[in-house]
């Protein structure tokens, strides 16, 4: 997994990868978060990871209406 500091807006080319009863964390997310209609979703944007480098990445998260995004991840980065 890669970590980083901060994501710079705007997240671009977002897709939805899946939603309510497709999401394997449903319950989980549910449980610690709240919120009923979970999506999972995947964009692009520029981070800046803990070495202070800035590179454009593929991001993962998922999100709910009324709570916002969670779990923010690089998937891959692109640069």
């Amino acid at each position: 997994m890669i970590y980083f500091k901060r994501y710079f807006r705007p997240i671009e080319n977002i897709e939805v990868i899946a939603r309510r009863f497709a999401i394997r964390d449903l319950e989980r997310l549910r449980r610690q978060h709240g919120g009923r209609d979970w999506r999972k979703l995947k964009g692009t944007a520029q981070v800046e990871l803990l070495d202070g480098s800035i590179r454009f990445a593929e991001l993962h998260w998922y999100e709910c209406h009324g709570v916002g995004k969670r779990e923010l991840k690089i998937k891959r980065l692109l640069d």
